[in-house]
């Protein structure tokens, strides 16, 4: 009975596969290799940029041929550790707007002139992190999300904690990171 049952001239075995298939596989393998390609790309870009510590050692040597030979000088500014003081981080509720509770998270870092003193900074960090707070509560979520209204916030905040620092003053505040939910 298995001898009665045979092919014709127009069928097709049953192992073999449709077109769609190897069509589909082809297309897989393809960008499987775009992918691999671009991996190999950014691994290789990665490699050759440099680390910290090789930055920190370009920056400390003075140029000596780079800037002249073009004939521009690049402004470069030097910040001391010492004048860097972190503040701890902030969550503050921000002013109410249309919509629901909005609030910040922000961690930043104060750049002090050269004569400020870091016993100072510490007897005034209350002072410093309330009028912060005091700031923030006034800000709105739209406000904040906009590049210029950052800008803004640290001009403000800088003016405020200046108002009140004896020995040195703020010349610059870094935002290490800056949430709104």
């Amino acid at each position: 009975m298995a001898e009665d049952i045979k092919a014709g001239p127009g069928a097709t075995a049953p192992s073999s596969k449709s077109p769609l298939l190897t069509l589909l596989m082809v297309v897989n393998i393809v960008a499987m290799g775009v992918v691999a390609y671009f991996q190999y790309r950014f691994m290789d870009m990665e490699s050759k940029r440099p680390d910290l510590t090789q930055l920190l050692k370009e920056k400390d040597a003075p140029a000596e041929g780079s800037d002249e030979a073009t004939g521009e000088q690049k402004a470069v500014e030097i910040v001391k550790k010492e004048n860097l003081l972190p503040l701890d981080s902030f969550t503050v509720n921000l002013a109410q707007g249309e919509g629901p509770r909005r609030y910040v998270r922000l961690d930043a870092v104060l750049k002090m002139s050269d004569s400020a003193k870091a016993a100072e900074f510490e007897a005034r960090k209350p002072q410093i992190r309330d009028s912060i707070i005091s700031i923030l509560n006034t800000k709105r979520a739209d406000d904040l999300l906009k590049k210029e209204g950052k800008a803004y916030l640290k001009e403000e905040i800088k003016a405020a904690i200046n108002s009140f620092l004896v020995d040195g003053s703020v010349e610059d505040i870094y935002y290490i990171s800056f949430q709104i939910n």
